[in-house]
């Protein structure tokens, strides 16, 4: 298949595209020069704000998901220096893996100027870190540490937006225990934060203003649950997305782990992913691994994915196994789990879908030659993730599928961003949302792992 047919099918013409990323350059400047004006200002880890503690006598468990329980203003933070942009962060009620009542934070910017009725983007981040201290309202608030790096320069995706008048709420999508790749729970703690965030008279949005959710990579892993389970978990939420833009997803997370192990850059996602998944089950995987496995079980434990990628080239599964596991999927606990993060399972999206996926893994030293995976941007799976837009689109949800075959994650990226400001300008203006369903090529099985 060519990438003129089927990659880049009602592609939006080139001028469009030009002056997104022109308006993107330009917003970004204007920040960067208004933080380089700014001072430094110290904060305290969440482990240690009292901020991030729910104290209340209420048990949490008597409490609404997306119940506002504390509310603070700070300056908005590029690498620890403030910017004259008012953010409102909200602790608020919401749900953890096991359906336990948890609490989170969310910290919402409202643009200076902006005309006609209110409009909110939900920008989930791909700052994908074992440590709750990477998570994007630390850094927003002034915190620094090496994987908040990643929502410092996420300013420079948000920033045209804001530029545009968009009010814009950033939750911190793994919750406070950083529970990296556990995605229905990314879902709802993203769907808490759209219910704080329009209850909050300190944020002041109308109680309907529409949304549109927005994220790539690990941010993705959000938007898509959010999207699929908010007819579910929040139909007071889901009336009011107008569209869901998403990039480089994670749909069937066993498939990845086949994908990327023995790989030269992505390989270090494997460990994190059996870490983050233990910690939100409450499960021990230990007793599977071997002596390195254990030894880098340990050391990962508040990893981000900059302390990851390039470290492990051709790390396995079966170098960090004890013999008798030589596949996960011996391993009873692991099916199980892995089995409930197969996107397409929690519910189906209400709203138009905008899918973006690289195909072009080899340059970012992944092949894409493994049996019943095949390609992919290096670290997501594209058969994967056309099978998705497939099953949606047979359920009737709108989607609009892009794969540009030659760009891996990080280069495929770069075609997302503008593709998404021009895509969500068009939802809320009203205009009939694209979709190219009878286009998308058939992809890999989606089929739950069988019991061992």
């Amino acid at each position: 298949m060519s990438e003129t047919k089927h990659s880049e099918v009602n592609r939006t013409p080139g001028r469009r595209h030009a002056a997104a990323r022109r308006l993107a350059a330009r917003a970004a400047a204007l920040l960067a020069v208004a933080g380089a004006i700014g001072a430094t200002e110290a904060r305290v880890p969440p482990g240690q704000d009292p901020f991030y503690q729910y104290t209340g006598s209420t048990p949490l468990e008597d409490i609404a998901p997306g119940t506002v329980l504390k509310t603070r203003t700070v300056p908005y933070h590029v690498v620890g220096f403030p910017l004259p942009v008012k953010t409102t962060q909200l602790l608020y009620r919401s749900t953890g893996q096991l359906g336990q009542a948890t609490v989170n934070v969310t910290s919402v910017i409202r643009p200076v100027l902006y005309f006609g009725k209110p409009k909110l983007i939900s920008y989930q981040s791909f700052y994908d870190s074992l440590n709750p201290d990477d998570q994007p309202s630390y850094a927003i608030s002034g915190g620094l540490t090496l994987g908040g790096l990643i929502p410092n320069i996420e300013t420079a995706l948000i920033a045209p937006f804001l530029s545009q008048g968009y009010s814009i709420t950033i939750p911190d999508t793994e919750g406070q225990q950083a529970n990296f790749a556990a995605g229905p729970e990314y879902g709802m703690n993203t769907l808490d934060s759209l219910r704080a965030t329009l209850r909050s008279p300190a944020v002041g949005l109308p109680s309907d203003t529409r949304i549109a959710l927005v994220g790539y990579s690990g941010g993705a892993i959000a938007t898509e649950w959010a999207a699929e389970l908010a007819p579910g978990y929040a139909p007071d939420v889901d009336g009011q997305i107008v569209g869901s833009s998403m990039g480089g997803v994670l749909v069937h997370p066993a498939h990845n782990l086949h994908y990327v192990e023995g790989s030269l850059v992505w390989t270090g996602v494997m460990p994190m992913a059996i870490i983050g998944v233990a910690r939100s089950f409450d499960v021990d995987l230990t007793p599977y691994l071997n002596d390195y496995g254990n030894q880098l079980y340990q050391k990962m434990q508040k990893a981000s994915i900059i302390n990851a990628l390039g470290q492990y080239p051709g790390l396995t599964w079966a170098s960090i196994a004890k013999p008798e596991y030589q596949t996960p999927e011996q391993i009873p606990i692991y099916v199980e789990l892995v089995n409930d993060l197969i996107m397409g399972t929690g519910g189906t999206p209400s709203a138009p879908l905008l899918i973006r996926q690289g195909a072009g893994g080899e340059l970012e030293g992944t092949p894409g030659n493994k049996p019943g995976i095949g390609r992919g941007d290096g670290v997501m799976i594209a058969g994967d993730v056309r099978t998705l837009a497939r099953d949606y689109c047979a359920r009737g949800v709108k989607v609009q599928y892009g794969q540009s075959e030659l760009l891996s994650h990080v280069g495929a990226a770069a075609v997302w961003i503008p593709e998404t400001l021009l895509w969500v300008n068009d939802r809320f203006a009203g205009r009939a949302a694209p979709q190219n369903c009878a286009q998308i090529p058939e992809g890999n099985s989606l089929a739950p792992l069988p019991a061992p």
